[in-house]
């Protein structure tokens, strides 16, 4: 951190400058104050020389719309896009190290946090993975060491790029961070490649160094494309895990969902409770965060002391007027640098295709010497004879025969050099010799930082040294350790503190992930367990943490249901104490309170979902009976078998249960019955008697355990014809028929039309049958308490009186979007679309009131809409993840995803999101896996 240069801008919007973070390989971060002046957040605005290539431009747009997407979970929500006032972005600042000065610090992780930085940014690249893209971004200059968990904030080949240069002829050249053994061959990046550099990013923080560092250097590639790992000093739990990201063949590389699982089955969140961070780590992320509130906006002219007191304590990192004396010693011109290896540029007119960038190795060389770059690309070999550099994965340090040193690997996993040179034209800058100084990762000068929107940091290395106290038990240093030319053996890893007690179950964090999508979440996933996590060792339990913007919030609880039991097939909420969820071989009651398991029912096998039937009784439709069940322990208290109950209906098949209202149960129900053959005439032959299905509409009082009424209704395509309860007022009710369970000849007879149907709620007798415009029989309907029927038509939403039939109005939807059922929340009516469009109208007018995208990919149905019972939350449900916005502005409040694994070596989970509310909470499903998240 410094001082505010003089030409460098003071204001963002609404955002006031506050010092210099750091310049990266396209952009200059800045520490800035809110409007209020009590927020910190940290701009990222573009370098000037290449703000103006259009390339660049839409590049850096593009991959601030995929953070935005990714927001939640361990991705910081952008407070400002690029579109919003000049090519910069902002977020949230977040006290915390990257993960080349952690390790500069403090060394080597501990087993326990690198599982944990694992886990998040798995959880993170399962999200990113996904929507089919490649994230292209790990590097240890574009992970944070946060308090509560990791963060991500690079998110495409310019934010993880180790350089980026404008060309003659409006090119842009972006030099990448790292190399794969399938881009040594050529090959585009893939998925697997982003868990390849997982791999080495986790060997990294285990070790301290990355495990292609033996060996001379003009065999790197090679060993890349085809030596085994180095993973003697990984700890054993985690080297086999590491050994399978870095394996060759793409193809054979684990998913980021089941890494994710296999390293923390609670998740991320789960496990860094109690906190996670090594001592000194801890202790200067906390020092970080008091020292940044404690600056203040510098004078427009001048230097005030506390500018003056950054400027005093930098070392050197970073400025931009570093002069010879602070040039490391041994430093060279950058004209001894052998020139890029393969493939070493990528230059484009347009930005540069996510996960099809070539490559690179090494620096750009000077326009004109001849060299990779001005010229065909040179082979790898005569690259690497250049030089006694051994490149690696991207770029190596020196090595001398058996040594281990650190390198910067792919992704740069390297150490920080002490004092990186300032940013200035390539010809002139002064470097350490085979490692250009402007692509070496430091503090200032972090090549790999994300010059579109990041988890904000202000590395702990240019803070200003507290004045009246050393936190830490040796000198901590105002620059990173000069990188060492002999490295020891690495240390062995601190043993992990011991886990939480209680029953391991999934959990997703998200969301997303990260996101609170940095790409998350998480929903980020966490496993829960019976027993809250308790604090593990000597130290305290670390204070609540506050809740990060689009973060979803530490859930309650989670609960996997076992891998031995077949899925559930409903679940269900009973009076805001109980989940129920029923399957095919039992039904299961959770407390609401805890998630733990409160009673299981094998009686229940086979029921619809759980309905409220009188103090202390679950109420369950099974395939041949009615079940009221004690909420304490599930005893059957009454059952109603159908043949006894409902008579002149023998062997009656119950059809999916239309709805409840009071005491009163809705639902249909059909048997067969035989027609007989008329007699037949003299001399013909005698006809065959018939099958007919005769269907009723069945009113039943749960707590008197009595039917009320029954009416008949036209027979469904198997028998049962299946009615959504579109509307219910005071003394009818509105349905209409399913259009899967229509007859071949009903639906002719519609004409492509639905037909909803009215019944007298007191005698059940049929009041009209009525088609409203062109509404289909697929379409999403709902009714109110006013006599309005809303209806998907076409892209649109119309309102019609159900009375009349007359329109009302229209909302006019995305082309080709169709919008799904809406939700009354008083006298609003939030609706979504598949544009992926979430909203709020006013349900008299139509008139729109507010309309937020949910941002995930577009494709697939409409997502299911949830109000919370406070009415505070709207919660949207799809394929993807679940969004969480506030009801009366709209503002996106969370995002949620989980891993997509439910156990290490399971198969992938690709089944929709739904939610359910509960009081104070929602619960989340996805098939086995259940989060109960508190709202508002």
């Amino acid at each position: 951190m410094e001082a505010l240069r003089q030409d460098d801008p003071r204001r963002f919007g609404p955002y006031t400058a506050l010092a210099r973070l750091c310049e990266t390989a396209s952009a200059v971060r800045y520490l800035a104050r809110d409007a209020d002046g009590d927020g910190r957040v940290v701009v990222t605005a573009a370098r000037p020389d290449l703000a103006a290539l259009p390339a660049f431009r839409r590049r850096f747009q593009a991959e601030a719309r995929t953070a935005e997407r990714l927001s939640g979970g361990w991705v910081q929500p952008l407070l400002a896009g690029p579109e919003d006032d000049g090519l910069w972005t902002a977020a949230a600042y977040v006290p915390a190290l990257t993960l080349a000065e952690a390790i500069a610090l403090a060394g080597p992780l501990p087993e326990r946090a690198v599982r944990i930085l694992g886990a998040g940014l798995a959880e993170t690249l399962s999200r990113v993975h996904a929507t089919g893209a490649v994230l292209q971004g790990l590097a240890p200059g574009t992970v944070l060491l946060a308090e509560d968990g990791p963060r991500l904030t690079a998110f495409g080949p310019l934010g993880g790029a180790a350089g980026a240069e404008a060309r003659e002829g409006g090119q842009l050249s972006v030099r990448l961070g790292y190399l794969t053994p399938e881009q040594v061959e050529g090959k585009a990046a893939g998925t697997p490649s982003d868990l390849f550099v997982l791999g080495l990013l986790l060997a990294y923080a285990a070790t301290g160094t990355t495990p292609f560092a033996d060996g001379p250097a003009d065999g790197a590639a090679e060993r890349i494309a085809h030596a085994p790992a180095e993973l003697g000093s990984v700890p054993d739990a985690l080297r086999g895990l590491i050994a399978r990201c870095l394996t060759k063949d793409p193809a054979d590389r684990p998913g980021a969902g089941a890494v994710a699982a296999e390293l923390a089955l609670e998740g991320a969140a789960g496990l860094a409770r109690g906190g996670w961070l090594p001592e000194p780590v801890a202790a200067a992320v906390m020092d970080q965060a008091a020292r940044v509130r404690a600056l203040d906006a510098p004078s427009e002219t001048g230097t005030d002391a506390g500018a003056v007191a950054l400027a005093g304590t930098t070392a050197g990192a970073g400025r931009a007027d570093a002069g010879p004396d602070d040039e490391p010693s041994d430093a060279v011109p950058s004209d001894s640098v052998a020139s890029d290896s393969v493939a070493s540029h990528v230059v484009a007119s347009d930005p540069v295709p996510p996960g099809h960038a070539a490559p690179v190795g090494g620096p750009a060389s000077p326009p004109g010497d001849g060299r990779a770059g001005d010229g065909p690309a040179r082979t790898a070999a005569a690259e690497y004879a250049d030089t006694d550099e051994d490149r690696g994965t991207t770029r190596f340090t020196r090595t001398g025969p058996g040594v281990r040193q650190s390198d910067p690997a792919t992704a740069q996993l390297a150490l920080p050099r002490a004092r990186p040179a300032p940013h200035v034209p390539a010809s002139a800058t002064p470097e350490p010799p085979h490692v250009p100084a402007s692509l070496v990762p430091g503090p200032w000068n972090a090549p790999a930082a994300s010059p579109a929107p990041e988890a904000p940091h202000a590395p702990a290395s240019g803070l200003p040294p507290a004045a009246a106290r050393q936190p830490y038990a040796y000198p901590y240093p105002a620059a990173p350790a000069a990188l060492p030319q002999q490295l020891p053996a690495a240390p062995a890893p601190s043993p992990a503190p011991p886990a939480a007690p209680g029953r391991r179950g999934l959990l997703a964090a998200v969301a997303a992930g990260v996101a609170g999508l940095v790409v998350g979440g998480g929903a980020v996933l966490a496993l829960g367990s019976d027993d809250e996590a308790a604090a593990t060792g000597d130290k305290p339990s670390a204070a609540p943490r506050p809740k990060v913007p689009g973060r979803a919030p530490e859930p309650r609880w989670t609960y996997t249901h076992p891998a031995t039991a077949p899925v559930p097939l409903t679940a269900g909420v009973w009076r805001d104490e109980l989940l129920v969820l029923t399957g095919t071989d039992r039904a299961t009651a959770l407390d609401l309170r805890t998630g733990r398991a409160r009673w299981t029912s094998k009686e229940a096998a086979g029921a619809q979902q759980v309905l409220a039937a009188g103090d202390g009784l679950c109420f369950l439709a099974g395939p041949a009976e009615f079940l009221w069940l004690s909420s304490k322990d599930g005893r059957v208290e009454h059952r109603v078998r159908y043949a006894d109950q409902f008579t002149g209906v023998p062997g009656m098949k119950v059809g999916p249960l239309t709805g409840l209202t009071g005491n009163v149960l809705w639902f249909t129900g059909s048997h067969t019955v035989t027609v007989k053959a008329p007699k037949p005439k003299k001399g013909e032959k005698p006809g065959k008697d018939t099958q007919v299905a005769k269907a009723y509409l069945f009113a039943y009082d749960l707590v008197r355990r009595e039917e009320v009424w029954r009416t008949a209704v036209p027979a469904g395509r198997d028998g049962t014809p299946a009615y959504r309860l579109t509307a219910v007022r005071d003394t009818d009710v509105v349905l209409a028929q399913d259009a899967a369970t229509l007859t071949a000849a009903d639906a002719k007879a519609a004409k492509g039309k639905a037909l909803f149907r009215c019944f007298d709620r007191a005698s059940g007798k049929a009041l009209w049958n009525r088609q409203f415009g062109s509404v289909s029989p697929a379409a999403a309907a709902l009714g109110d308490e006013e006599g309005r029927l809303y209806a998907a038509v076409g892209s649109g939403l119309q309102a019609f009186e159900t009375d009349t039939g007359k329109p009302v109005w229209t909302l006019a939807g995305p082309e080709g979007s169709v919008f799904g059922t809406p939700v009354l929340a008083g006298k609003l009516l939030h609706t979504a679309n598949r544009a992926q469009e979430v909203g709020a109208v006013e349900a008299a007018t139509g008139r729109q009131a507010w309309r937020r995208s949910t941002e995930v990919p577009l494709g697939g149905n409409a997502p299911a809409l949830t109000l919370s019972t406070g009415g505070g939350t709207l919660l949207a449900a799809d394929s993807t993840q679940v969004t969480a916005f506030a009801t009366a502005d709209g503002r996106r409040l969370w995002k949620f995803q989980d891993i997509g694994a439910q156990e290490p070596k399971g198969a992938t989970v690709s089944g929709p999101y739904r939610v359910l509310a509960a009081g104070k909470t929602v619960v989340v499903r996805r098939e086995r896996a259940f989060y109960a998240f508190p709202v508002a």
